[in-house]
């Protein structure tokens, strides 16, 4: 038995604000969406997914999206000025050059590249 593949479901209270950001921002695609309570937003190999859900309250995650990307200065020259920025892009000690931003949700993506000595994911 093996794990196919992993996509957070978050709460948003805006499914239309939310969809439209993602597909503007980031280049993502409404790959269904049933009304205002559920879609799914894919681009490449990824897929993101949002409800909209009374008793779940407002949206709140405790945990960082992370994306790995092949060109994460290309990336961020597309979309700084289009969205909230938490960090800029930054070489970390572990090898990794990435930035963080803020959806309309206010959940936190972090985008990240592995560097050249670290290879290429």
């Amino acid at each position: 038995m093996k794990f196919l593949d992993l996509a957070p479901m978050l709460q948003t209270n805006d499914m239309r604000r939310t969809r439209e950001w993602y597909e503007s921002v980031l280049g993502f695609a409404a790959a269904d969406f049933s009304d205002d309570s559920w879609t799914s937003l894919s681009r490449d190999n990824l897929t993101i997914m949002f409800m909209h859900d009374d008793q779940m309250g407002p949206p709140n995650a405790t945990a960082i999206q992370y994306f790995y990307v092949d060109d994460a200065m290309a990336l961020w020259t597309a979309i700084k000025d289009r969205c909230t920025i938490e960090s800029p892009p930054e070489e970390m000690p572990y090898g990794v050059l990435e930035f963080t931003i803020k959806d309309p949700n206010g959940y936190l993506l972090s985008f990240g590249q592995e560097m050249q000595q670290q290879g290429s994911r």
